[in-house]
């Protein structure tokens, strides 16, 4: 039986207890959100309504982290290159994330969830980042999940912020070159205090990272799920996780089976039909 088919009776409650029963979740989930676009045109709407929608997904995935007791959800909420795109779509997406912001901030309270941003904000209008700030120190005692919003966000970005700050270093006599390594590097990324993700997930079967955590995401296992986001829910997610505790991790090592058993490795989660059979009438 293919990974996740055994589970496919279970209704979602219980499919979570399975998945905290057998152990070893992801400390760290990143969800590239991808697919807002294609979901409204295909319902001949407005490329805004996507995004809208995809709201309810957000906090799908927030609710089941914060139930499995996974520590970190980072999600690629606004990239770099999305400045590129057209102003009134750019416009509407901040209007989004302040809407967003102030009606989740009261149930994200009540979770425990701590809320952090990582990328370039001061790109943004000042009014999104009034609101960033309110609901992150509204959140600032949460001690549960935390939420790591990656707006303004560039992979590559990150990493060249990080090497200018320890060439200022170097510079300025506060370190020596010799002393310039990973874990030299790493503290200077946004928030490296954060665990690196052991599970990235990319919704809509796009098959890249697309600049998205390029740094902490070198020995992530990748998931490519065939859903468009705004159609990613609970059950999506647990069926990923389901997949993920599937996978032998081995980091460059042999891993915890046997060299012979290569040829029986996870099927790919590409497969729409595959998808299909394990949601049932759900997708």
């Amino acid at each position: 039986m293919v990974a996740g088919d055994r589970y496919r009776e279970l209704d979602d409650e219980q499919l979570a207890s399975e998945l905290i029963s057998r152990g070893g979740l992801p400390r760290h989930v990143a969800i590239i959100m991808d697919g807002n676009g294609r979901w409204a045109r295909r319902r001949h709407l407005p490329r805004a309504a996507g995004h809208r929608a995809g709201r309810h997904s957000v906090r799908a995935a927030v609710r089941v982290c914060s139930r499995l007791g996974i520590e970190v959800l980072t999600l690629y909420t606004f990239s770099q290159e999305n400045f590129r795109r057209p102003e009134p779509e750019v416009r509407a997406l901040w209007s989004f994330l302040e809407e967003a912001l102030v009606a989740e901030c009261d149930e994200l309270r009540e979770r425990g969830v701590r809320l952090l941003v990582s990328g370039d904000v001061e790109q943004l209008p000042p009014r999104a980042q009034q609101a960033l700030d309110t609901a992150v120190a509204r959140l600032a005692g949460g001690d549960g999940l935390t939420l790591n919003l990656a707006l303004a966000y560039g992979g590559r970005q990150e990493i060249v912020r990080a090497a200018r700050r320890l060439a200022g270093r170097v510079a300025a006599g506060e370190l020596a070159p010799e002393a310039v390594d990973e874990d030299a590097l790493r503290g200077e990324l946004y928030h490296p205090e954060v665990p690196d993700p052991d599970l990235v997930i990319r919704t809509s079967g796009e098959c890249r990272l697309s600049n998205f955590l390029v740094w902490q995401s070198a020995y992530a296992e990748l998931l490519i799920s065939p859903v468009l986001w705004p159609d990613f829910r609970e059950r999506n997610l647990l069926l990923a996780l389901d997949e993920y505790l599937c996978r032998d991790r081995r980091f460059g090592g042999v891993g915890t089976t046997a060299a012979a058993d290569d040829t029986a490795a996870s099927p790919s989660v590409l497969d729409p039909a595959r998808w299909k059979r394990l949601l049932g009438n759900r997708s």
